[in-house]
């Protein structure tokens, strides 16, 4: 609501000449404040990326400066030639789409299997919700790594170990958020729905799943966060492709710099898909929010 303090008025009830933030009749510049404003959005837009550039400015200056030891830690501009050759050459590529498969597919899994169990759960068998909690909160601690020789057994040394790996660190986030989603739903909603006259079915896909979409993709996020941090291990199962099998391959042969290239390869995607499934949500809740701001 506008502050009607600040707003000054002429003699015939329209704006006088210097009001604040509002040009005078013959004024051509721009309203005060309007620079100042763009500036502040600027630094607010570009705060978060002042620490990423702190960070790679000492990354390249710090071996030169001795501070660091190049073998172990080679200057930025070494990793990046080494990245520029490997995408001239096409190999960078190929890991980058073999790694991106990995987790999307393992991804896919979880949340076929996450989201289904999550509603049939905590939204038709709360009870066996309640007696499967512990359980539910039990495997979800037990670490991927701790998981690796029984998935090569079941799985062998093929992809199917990999993706079991991603499917599994991913599972229990999107599980256990989509449950906490579906129970938080306002059971007012549900009663009215009911009293229109609307079927279980409807009700679920009409008021149960849209009021728990806010939990489920932050369960999604944090799976997504999650098959990264594992993407790593998976890929030195065995596989000839992929950034876990680059930054693998590299240090075997003793290639510093390309372990570097596969790590950032790897925290680039990372960020890539975090910032893809924010720009998701807000376009499938961005609507929830206009309702509340109105």
């Amino acid at each position: 609501m506008a502050d009607f303090g600040t707003v000054g008025y002429g003699m015939g009830g329209g704006f006088a000449d210097g009001a604040p933030g509002i040009p005078g009749k013959g004024s051509r510049k721009a309203p005060p404040g309007v620079f100042e404003e763009a500036r502040l959005s600027f630094n607010r837009r570009a705060m978060s990326w002042y620490g990423i550039i702190a960070f790679l400015l000492l990354w390249q200056l710090a071996p030169y400066a001795g501070i660091t030891d190049r073998d172990f830690i080679p200057p930025l501009s070494v990793v990046a030639a080494e990245a520029l050759r490997l995408a001239v050459g096409g190999e960078l590529f190929l890991h980058i789409a073999s790694s991106c498969q990995r987790v999307l597919i393992g991804l896919f899994l979880a949340v076929l299997v996450a989201i289904p169990a999550a509603v049939l759960l905590a939204g038709f068998f709360p009870r066996v919700t309640r007696f499967l909690s512990p359980l539910l909160a039990l495997l979800g601690n037990i670490n991927p790594f701790a998981l690796f020789p029984l998935f090569i057994l079941l799985f062998g040394v093929g992809e199917g170990a990999k993706l079991a790996i991603i499917f599994w660190s991913s599972l229990f986030p999107i599980l256990n958020f989509a449950i906490h989603g579906v129970q938080a739903v306002d059971p007012t909603y549900i009663k009215a729905a009911r009293g229109m006259g609307a079927d279980r079915p409807r009700i679920f896909w009409k008021v149960v799943i849209p009021g728990a979409l806010p939990s489920i993709f932050t369960g999604f996020k944090m799976g997504a966060t999650t098959a990264f941090l594992f993407l790593i291990a998976a890929e030195m199962l065995a596989a000839n492709s992929g950034l876990g099998y680059l930054v693998h391959n590299a240090s075997l042969n003793y290639f510093i710099p390309r372990i570097y290239v596969g790590v950032l390869g790897i925290a680039i995607l990372g960020m890539g898909f975090t910032v893809l499934i924010d720009k998701a949500e807000k376009l499938v809740l961005g609507h929830k929010e206009e309702a509340k701001a109105g």
